[in-house]
């Protein structure tokens, strides 16, 4: 079951924009059901919905319990999250390394992850219902986080355990050697055009710029861009020399370069 089996239990809340945007974290981190024990706030209030924005459904499905025993009675594991300190809290965990766990426990039985009120967090009894503590690191100047930041933030680290987010992987392939040797060929030349380095020390200004671009994978579509680069800001280079264009000031606009390669048919000889 997964995140499905997840639910969001809020103790005692008592802002109703708080629940709201509970609904909304939730949303965004595929969970779904939320519980309400003895909710001081209007769950059902204009505000809370505003709050909840597109989250709406979570807020109208939610239930609500009159205790927390009751809205955790089918639950497995059953997770409390706590900012203070104490004898009976010292065995917490963040949600990180807890959310593994938490998870693996949600394929086969559902599971609760419970929130205190905003005005005092969990009491000692609530800990008592609560097989698992967890407490999100924050500074220690100020521990205590607004309620929909503290599900967002466990809400996330379950949703980044499931491994279903996935980067997606570059469109082309890493550039191979002689491609990008071919590139810095190009701005050897480029840079020796353009006056931005004389000839004598052009191998160790290589280096710096060889340094530069390997501190990152550059893909092919990468290379390319760059050897585009090299080869147009030469074929500049060159038009100035001739006088073809003016030695300072902007660049010449865009679209009437494009017209005028069209027209005097000399634009693939320009780029080539």
């Amino acid at each position: 079951m997964g995140l499905n089996n997840i639910r969001v239990v809020l103790v005692n809340p008592l802002y109703a924009s708080n629940v709201g945007a509970v609904c909304r974290a939730m949303k965004n981190m595929g969970l779904a059901d939320l519980a309400l024990v003895a909710p001081r706030a209007d769950a059902g209030s204009a505000d809370a919905q505003m709050w909840a924005c597109h989250a709406t459904n979570i807020l109208k499905r939610r239930r609500e319990f009159a205790t927390l025993a009751a809205a955790v009675a089918d639950c497995g594991l059953v997770a409390g999250t706590t900012a203070r300190a104490g004898l009976y809290r010292g065995h917490v965990r963040t949600p990180r390394a807890w959310a593994p766990r938490l998870l693996a426990a949600s394929r086969s039985a559902r599971v609760a992850l419970v929130f205190g009120p905003e005005d005092s967090g969990l009491t000692n009894a609530d800990l008592a219902l609560c097989t698992q503590l967890v407490r999100i690191p924050s500074s220690p100047r100020y521990a205590s986080l607004n309620l929909s930041h503290a599900v967002m933030v466990c809400g996330y680290e379950l949703y980044a355990a499931t491994g279903r987010f996935k980067i997606p992987p570059e469109r082309t392939p890493e550039a191979p050697s002689a491609m990008r040797e071919q590139m810095f060929r190009m701005w050897r030349a480029m840079l020796l055009a353009i006056g931005f380095m004389e000839a004598p020390k052009a191998g160790h200004m290589m280096l710096g710029l060889r340094r530069i671009f390997s501190r990152g994978p550059l893909s092919e579509n990468d290379v390319r861009i760059l050897i585009g680069i090299a080869r147009q800001t030469q074929w500049c280079a060159a038009q100035m020399r001739q006088g073809a264009l003016p030695a300072a000031g902007p660049a010449p606009d865009r679209a009437a370069s494009g017209a005028r390669r069209r027209t005097d048919g000399k634009g693939g000889s320009r780029h080539g």
